[in-house]
């Protein structure tokens, strides 16, 4: 059971658009005997229970085909004349659009879902992440600890090859992440959301009672989008740790 749990996760994408353009060819082969007397508003009904289930355990391409397969398929095998796509009664013709209006409606309701509770969890896990810094500087962790921890946050919220932590003022040789999560190159500013964050370097400063009292020197990943609400929780956890971690950092 494992194993085929396994395979499944591997092959989670292809085997949802599979089954997106063959489960509803499938449902009208079912249907084929009983056309001259099923109605064509209940096959459109099944037809919909198929792209309700795609949409919602694929994503938007999968109940997208889920919903021209019902279609192409309710229209080809289910309306008059039989196996041409033309439909002659009117009724059909309602039931058909009517199909694909609430597939691709149906498609975009769980997309959005998805992306909320994606979201949801995500700011979730942003929350528990200061929280958790908040505590660990609380509890008097030793600097290079503190230190240690928010290199490895760092490295993970913005997908870099590397951090490392530099004390004192620095020169501002390197790129910076602003403090509002903007990034200046050249006067411009860079598209980091779609881009990722530029240059071989780039430093996050640590700033405590009026004056820089370092920096985190990140390493980006070169090409690797940073959306902007991960560079504001990286500031945020650098501002929410600063005010107790610079004696410990000064101490050190």
């Amino acid at each position: 059971m494992e194993v085929a749990m396994q395979i499944f996760r591997r092959y989670r994408d292809p085997l949802i658009l599979s089954a997106a353009a063959l489960i509803p060819l499938g449902i009208a082969g079912i249907l084929v005997p009983f056309r001259s007397t099923f109605a064509a508003t209940a096959s459109a009904l099944l037809f919909v229970a198929v792209i309700v289930a795609i949409a919602v355990l694929g994503d938007r391409r999968a109940g997208v085909l889920a919903t021209v397969s019902s279609t192409l398929w309710f229209d080809l095998f289910l309306t008059r004349p039989y196996e041409r796509l033309a439909i002659t009664h009117r009724a059909d013709i309602e039931t058909a659009v009517s199909l694909f209006i609430v597939g691709v409606v149906v498609t975009e309701l769980a997309a959005r879902n998805r992306t909320h509770h994606f979201m949801a969890t995500q700011e979730a896990d942003y929350v528990g992440l200061l929280y958790e810094f908040s505590e660990l500087v609380a509890s008097g962790a030793p600097a290079e600890e503190v230190v240690e921890r928010t290199q490895h946050a760092l490295t993970d919220l913005l997908g870099l090859r590397g951090c490392r932590y530099e004390r004192g003022p620095g020169g501002r040789a390197r790129l910076s992440i602003e403090h509002d999560g903007g990034v200046f190159l050249g006067g411009n500013l860079w598209d980091v959301d779609h881009m990722g964050l530029p240059g071989p370097e780039i430093e996050l400063q640590v700033r405590g009672r009026g004056a820089e009292l370092g920096r985190f020197v990140l390493v980006p990943t070169p090409g690797q989008p940073v959306p902007l609400q991960r560079r504001v929780v990286a500031i945020a956890l650098t501002d929410q740790v600063g005010a107790a971690l610079v004696p410990l950092l000064r101490s050190a």
